[in-house]
C-alpha cells in the first residue's frame, strides 16, 4: 500500500478563502486536494495530511509562533509517520509575507533545506526510496482582507516557480507548477476555491504517477 504525505500550509490544510480574519474554517475531505488526489490514485493508497495554516519554509513567525517554521514540523512529521513512499511539499506562500522580507531565492533555499532533510541518510532508513513532488503555489494576489500582510508578494511569488523548478531539476525530484493549474481566489488572493482544489488534485495525481 503506497503511503503519501502531503506537507504544506493552509492550502494543503484546506483553508477556504478568508472573508473575516480570525474565523477558522476548513474544506471537508471530499473537497481538499490531498484527499481528492489520493482517491484518484486508487483505493490502495493511504494519505497522511500535514497542512498547517501559516507554515513557512524556514522562518519563525513573530506573530503566529516559532512552530510555523517547517524545519521543526517536517522533522516531527517524518519521525511520526512511515515508511512513506511519496511526499508532496507545497510551501512558499507565507514566506512572501511583508514581515519576512524574503527574496524568492531565499525561499527556494528554505525548500532545499527541507528536501535535504527528507532525503538524508537518517530519513532514508525510515523512508527508503521516498519520492518527492515539489509544488510551486500559484502566485499571490494582493487584495482582500489579507492585503497588508502581503505587500509586494505578487512579484515575489511569480518569480518563485521558475527558481523552484530549476532547483527540482538539479536535485532530481519531481516538480509541479500550480500556477497554470489554478489561480488564488479573488476573495483573499491567497487561498483556493473548491474548484481550484479539484484542479490541483488532478494535476498532483497525474504528477505522482510519473515520478
Amino acid at each position: 500500500m503506497p503511503i503519501l504525505m502531503s506537507f504544506g500550509d493552509s492550502n494543503t490544510h484546506g483553508t477556504p478563502p478568508i472573508t473575516e480574519r480570525g474565523v477558522y474554517a476548513r474544506y471537508d475531505a471530499a473537497t481538499r486536494w490531498p484527499t481528492r488526489a489520493a482517491a484518484q490514485l486508487g483505493p490502495d493508497w493511504a494519505l497522511v495530511e500535514e497542512g498547517l495554516p501559516g507554515r513557512t519554509t524556514c522562518f519563525d513567525d513573530p506573530m503566529m509562533g516559532s512552530h510555523m517554521n517547517a524545519v521543526t514540523g517536517l522533522r516531527i512529521a517524518l519521525n511520526s509517520h512511515g515508511p512513506l513512499n511519496y511526499m508532496t511539499l507545497m510551501l512558499g506562500t507565507n514566506d512572501v509575507k511583508t514581515r519576512f522580507g524574503a527574496a524568492p531565492a531565499q525561499i527556494v533555499a528554505g525548500i532545499a533545506g527541507l528536501v535535504d532533510m527528507a532525503l538524508s541518510p537518517e530519513m532514508a532508513q525510515r523512508h527508503p526510496g521516498l519520492k518527492l513532488l515539489l509544488i510551486a503555489p500559484p502566485p499571490v494576489q494582493e487584495l482582500g482582507p489579507l492585503t497588508a500582510e502581503f505587500i509586494g508578494a505578487t512579484d515575489k511569488s511569480r518569480a518563485f516557480a521558475p527558481l523552484l523548478q530549476a532547483y527540482a531539476t538539479a536535485r532530481g525530484v519531481g516538480f509541479l507548477d500550480a500556477g497554470p493549474v489554478l489561480q488564488t481566489s479573488p476573495i483573499d488572493g491567497i487561498h483556493f476555491s473548491a474548484q481550484g482544489h479539484a484542479a490541483l488534485a488532478n494535476a498532483v495525481a497525474n504528477s505522482l504517477t510519473t515520478l
